[in-house]
């Protein structure tokens, strides 16, 4: 599987190109690019929710996305229009300009970080007939269990979230066809987090593509 239309800038921000341009937790942008049809956010940590990148990738038909829980915080700070902003809960099957979109519970089953009362979320999204799972900070728990998705991008570098061995552990079960490991090297995690989750994962199955992009 051809990964060369994810690009994962920082942390967990990411982008994806295909027939629309999606962002995904748009953290340190450097150039204003204005090209982004749709800006997922799963939480509203600093970097994560970084409304000064966002302004970099917007342009006038941009649509946010986010969670229903975000809702005064990203109106609030942001300042887009309500009609380009849609929030969900997680758990939800929707539809973004078109594209199919499930929301996927995100939270830490022990840690106080990222509690599932907060309703943070995680994003399937369909587009040209590849499902992208973009997990934002979650450890491994009954509801990301759940997901099917042809490429999958995790975050390996434990504290926050799970680590690269429960990541490759839970990407073997999951069995997607390529994962890009992602939240690692910078704020959390060594750079060596990403080798070593491949090696674990290829160990288990040789068949998952593991591509690294940070």
């Amino acid at each position: 599987m051809n990964l060369n239309n994810i690009t994962v800038n920082t942390q967990s921000s990411i982008r994806i190109a295909g027939s629309k341009i999606l962002y995904f937790d748009p953290y340190q942008i450097g150039e204003a690019v204005h090209d982004a049809d749709i800006v997922f956010i799963t939480h509203d940590h600093y970097d994560h929710f970084e409304p000064s990148s966002i302004e970099k990738i917007r342009k006038e038909t941009t649509l946010l996305v986010a969670p229903e829980s975000m809702k005064k915080k990203a109106l609030s700070e942001f300042g887009m229009a309500t009609a380009q902003c849609l929030f969900w809960n997680p758990g939800e099957r929707v539809e973004a300009d078109g594209l199919p979109v499930e929301t996927v519970p995100a939270y830490n089953k022990l840690k106080p970080f990222h509690t599932k009362g907060k309703k943070w979320q995680g994003y399937v999204v369909t587009m040209d007939e590849i499902r992208y799972y973009v997990s934002g900070d979650t450890d491994v728990n009954e509801d990301i269990g759940k997901v099917r998705c042809d490429v999958a991008l995790l975050p390996i570098g434990g504290f926050y979230t799970m680590d690269w061995k429960q990541a490759a552990q839970y990407a073997a079960q999951l069995k997607p066809k390529a994962v890009v490991p992602t939240h690692y090297g910078s704020i959390v995690g060594k750079k060596t987090d990403g080798a070593d989750f491949a090696k674990a994962l290829g160990q288990m199955d040789a068949n998952i593509k593991v591509e690294l992009k940070l």
